[in-house]
């Protein structure tokens, strides 16, 4: 029976730690990999522009033996030139994988649903898995252990957040969420992570400022205010945001120098500073790289 890889909170803590264990053996002995998926080939199929999403799957199959192939909205137009379903079928005849990178989380269901072969979710409006098991694998690589960090987010309640919520509360991380308050986590996404987090004894908190985050914190997340499709809003977001930047202001309060994650693309200047991001604290190029052993390692679990 296939398996997808479409939201977190489907794979069990197991499953999840096995995934960060095969990317630790990924990174540190690549050959050992180098033709597990010889033969095989994923589609992916990108209604949003990726840098790293489309070059690190590109890159992965290719390590592994496999080959992949790019599909970019022109090519596509998913639901417009023919149905979701009709195109799923079809690429299940023709491929052993299927990464789609769209808007609409229900596009990657209806793909899953008829898909006869495995079917990841490369980032949705609602979720990004792919970037949030990256993160935690960053995180693990610095602390050494996840249970108990203390991971602090500052921003928009987006679909990087929701995915690190249900990460965190899983992996026993205590995630600590500073937003203005139109901009909060999905009620049922956050309940749902709080449910998870009762089992692993984490602690997962919406907190009223930046600085009350930034004092706990031994990581610090933030992603960009205006993310693709939001650019009308573009003025009010950058209001609304206002009082919400990592700056060196705010890592002078904090007391543990927080390490700084950011999932790229930034706005420097925007909702982190150009010395933040470029600080010695600043893992956000680990994070990007990691993004290729994860996905190898989800790869390897779904394809072979």
């Amino acid at each position: 029976m296939k398996r997808d890889f479409i939201c977190i909170k489907d794979w069990s803590v197991e499953e999840i730690e096995d995934i960060l264990s095969l990317s630790e053996e990924l990174k540190r002995n690549p050959q050992k990999f180098a033709q597990v998926l010889a033969g095989k080939t994923i589609a992916l199929l990108f209604e949003k522009p990726s840098l790293r999403t489309h070059v690190s799957f590109m890159v992965g199959m290719y390590q592994l033996g496999g080959n992949a192939f790019y599909l970019g909205p022109e090519q596509v137009k998913l639901g417009v030139r023919e149905p979701i379903k009709d195109i799923a079928r079809t690429l299940s005849r023709y491929v052993e994988g299927i990464v789609l990178r769209t808007f609409s989380q229900e596009n990657v269901l209806e793909m899953a649903r008829y898909a006869t072969v495995p079917v990841i979710n490369g980032l949705s409006d609602l979720l990004h898995p792919c970037q949030a098991l990256a993160d935690i694998f960053t995180i693990k690589e610095k602390k050494g252990k996840l249970k108990g960090v203390n991971l602090g987010f500052i921003g928009d309640g987006n679909n990087v957040l929701h995915s690190l919520l249900y990460a965190c509360a899983k992996l026993g991380i205590n995630l600590f969420i500073a937003t203005p308050k139109k901009y909060q986590p999905r009620r049922e996404i956050f309940e749902e992570a709080k449910e998870f987090a009762q089992e692993t004894k984490s602690e997962i908190s919406l907190v009223k400022s930046p600085l009350e985050v930034a004092k706990t914190a031994e990581f610090l997340y933030t992603d960009v205010w205006v993310s693709m499709g939001q650019e009308r809003e573009r003025e009010k977001r950058l209001r609304d945001f206002k009082g919400f930047q990592i700056n060196e202001e705010l890592i002078e309060k904090a007391k543990n120098n927080p390490y700084i994650l950011h999932c790229l693309p930034c706005h420097r200047g925007e909702e982190i500073t150009e010395a933040v991001i470029e600080s010695k604290y600043s893992l956000v190029f680990e994070q990007a790289e990691n993004r290729l052993h994860v996905q190898k390692a989800i790869l390897i679990r779904l394809l072979s």
